[in-house]
């Protein structure tokens, strides 16, 4: 174990000597969120000013802290001064921060987030005492954001690769047994026992075994894996390794979609320089392990989450699940014993090893131990990538780290588990996030995501979208799924239309229990949650639609129809845009709306001038509030 410690060492001295030196860091958040909000501009640009400036500094890329909100973020860190982070930069507004802040020490207010450090800048708060980040802990996020993910030295640096020292040290079983005394579940989906899946592999007699990480992340909104990839790729390369020596398996596949090519371009360096260290490959730092990880880039199925249905597209099949037993773990990929985890299990894996069973459980609850990192979207105004405690509320998640609603809407519902997921109503905002109490309310935690939704979101329209999606990533194998999926978005789709009948209600739920209990793989079992959960929760909204032929978000068009009243003055705002020609009037006059060539578009009430109310909603028989 000498080279690693050798490599450690050199490591820590490289990275002491760029944070703490007499050259000014600067860090850019250049993760997939902060390039769409521009951050390869704004990293031009500063690179471009400090040269214009003759300034000695270090420009480098780091991953996303999780403020996706605030991207792009910028963190400066000036010799003997603590790292000031800067968000919402703009190309325009970088040059102005290198003059400012490195030049004048001027701090501009508008774009301050905070220190990091012990040291503190008057008037600047810490940024780990901001409401959005001072209930998380970030444990396998924790160097995310701050190391650049393509330098090997900066992850050895923070004691990298010690969990796989640990491991070889005390042996696979013992390996096992920590993992079981942690008490991790698998953060993908279902939260089966880590450990559990791993004995059944390690007790499985066969010449070659086979571990695969699923990083296809197919739930719309869900971004996790791809932050921590992007961010800390060789996290997930050494719990790899580490699980791999575990289950004696000697090849790790890691199965991540073609749509995420900077998550790709990164695990490719990763495992580049981990073979060049001697970290992968023959006779791992001389414990006699050989292992070796290759790459398989996935078409973006949302079935190939399921266990069987991923094997069957690794070996270049059609990604359709497969009747168990036999489990994975006994025959899978080839026919031979199989281990499938999530990004997020295996990246706990070398934190576990590294700092033991009792350091992970210090936060969780006693069946859902560690924390979860979690995707925060929708209606609330911190958007973005949180690490929790397990056994946090949902209120706390969406109103202390999410700062509550975004813009004037209130809360109505809060969906977790992507599409797999159910939709739990404001009554139920203090259960705890864990994976019983989940399931108790009719959701699931699945790999992480939330979506928040407030009163303008139609609670049997947000059914039918979900259900259109699982219907469509439906590989057509079983029956349930195939035929029932279908069955149910045709009465969802007749109900947001204004076609519902009476006895719909009591259909779907026949239907969404006989899918559940048929479906061959998981997409069908859990597919019909959605709508079960706003049949359970919002059912007077589904009768609203059938019996009231209203909408009462205002989102079904169908269901729409837009007014004129007498209060118009014949401004001719509406008139201009509107682009189905449907309005007519002279100026100065009463306008009126062809209700049958309208489109439902809804631009003649938002472009109404606000003193002036003319254009009302009408939905169904029910006569909503106006504008």
């Amino acid at each position: 174990m000498s080279r690693l410690a050798t490599f450690q060492k050199e490591s820590t001295a490289a990275w002491d000597a760029l944070t703490t030196g007499d050259k000014t860091l600067i860090t850019i958040g250049n993760a997939t969120c902060g390039r769409s909000a521009g951050s390869i501009e704004v990293m031009d640009a500063i690179k471009a000013e400090a040269a214009a400036q003759n300034l000695d500094c270090h420009v480098m890329e780091v991953g996303c802290i999780g403020l996706c909100y605030l991207e792009p973020v910028v963190s400066i860190q000036k010799p003997g001064r603590p790292m000031v982070v800067f968000g919402n930069v703009t190309p325009k507004q970088a040059p102005k921060l290198v003059a400012e802040y490195l030049l004048d020490e001027q701090i501009p207010p508008k774009l301050v987030l905070g220190t990091i450090g012990e040291e503190t800048i008057s008037e600047v708060p810490k940024l780990f005492e901001l409401p959005v980040l001072k209930p998380q802990v970030r444990r396998a996020l924790n160097r995310v954001g701050f190391i650049d993910p393509t330098d090997l030295q900066h992850y050895f640096a923070h004691h990298g690769y010690s969990g796989l020292a640990r491991a070889f040290e005390i042996g696979a079983e013992n390996v096992i047994e920590e993992v079981k005394n942690s008490g991790l579940r698998g953060r993908g989906g279902g939260g089966f026992p880590t450990w559990r899946k791993w004995r059944f592999c390690r007790d499985t007699q066969a010449d070659q075994k086979y571990l695969i990480c699923n990083a296809d992340e197919g739930d719309p909104g869900a971004f996790m894996n791809r932050s921590l990839i992007e961010g800390d790729p060789h996290a997930l390369i050494e719990g790899m390794i580490i699980s791999g020596y575990a289950l004696g398996a000697t090849v790790g596949i890691i199965y991540c979609r073609a749509e995420y090519p900077l998550a790709l371009e990164r695990l490719r360096l990763a495992i580049a320089q981990a073979e060049e260290h001697g970290l992968l490959g023959k006779n791992i730092l001389g414990s006699g392990f050989d292992f070796k990880i290759k790459i398989k880039e996935g078409a973006g199925a949302f079935v190939c989450g399921e266990e069987t249905a991923l094997i069957q597209s690794v070996e270049g099949e059609r990604g359709m699940p497969t009747p168990r037993p036999p489990f994975p773990a006994v025959e899978g990929l080839w026919a031979k014993p199989t281990i499938i985890n999530n990004v997020e299990s295996l990246a706990c894996v070398g934190l576990i090893l590294k700092n033991g069973a009792d350091w992970f459980k210090e936060y969780g609850t006693e069946k859902s131990t560690g924390t979860k990192t979690i995707a925060l979207v929708g209606k609330v105004k911190n958007t973005g990538l949180v690490e929790v405690p397990m056994g946090i509320t949902l209120r706390e998640l969406v109103f202390d780290i999410g700062g509550g609603m975004a813009g004037e809407g209130k809360f109505k519902a809060v969906q977790t588990g992507g599409p797999s997921g159910g939709c739990v109503p404001e009554e139920l905002l203090d259960i705890p996030v864990d994976y019983d109490s989940l399931n108790a309310a009719g959701t699931i935690m699945g790999s992480g995501g939330v979506v928040v939704m407030d009163e303008k979101t139609c609670m049997v329209d947000f059914a039918r979208y979900f259900l259109d999606f699982a219907e469509k990533e439906s590989c057509g194998k079983c029956v349930p799924c195939r035929l029932g999926t279908k069955q149910m978005l045709t009465i969802l789709e007749d109900i947001v239309a204004g076609r519902g009948k009476p006895e719909d209600i009591d259909l779907l739920e026949e239907l969404g229990e006989a899918v559940k209990v048929g479906s061959l793989c998981g997409l069908g079992q859990t597919a019909p949650n959605p709508v079960l959960t706003t049949l359970r929760y919002f059912r007077e909204e589904y009768e609203a639609h059938i019996y009231g032929k209203a909408c009462p978000a205002k989102q079904c068009k169908e269901l729409i129809t837009y007014h004129i009243m007498e209060s118009c003055v014949g401004c001719g705002l509406c008139l201009r845009n509107c682009s189905a020609h449907a309005i007519s009037g002279e100026p100065k006059q009463l306008h009126v709306i062809d209700v049958d060539i309208c489109h439902r578009c809804g631009v003649c009430y938002e472009v109404c001038p606000p003193k002036v109310f003319s254009v009302e909603i009408l939905t169904g028989e029910m006569e909503l509030e106006t504008a």
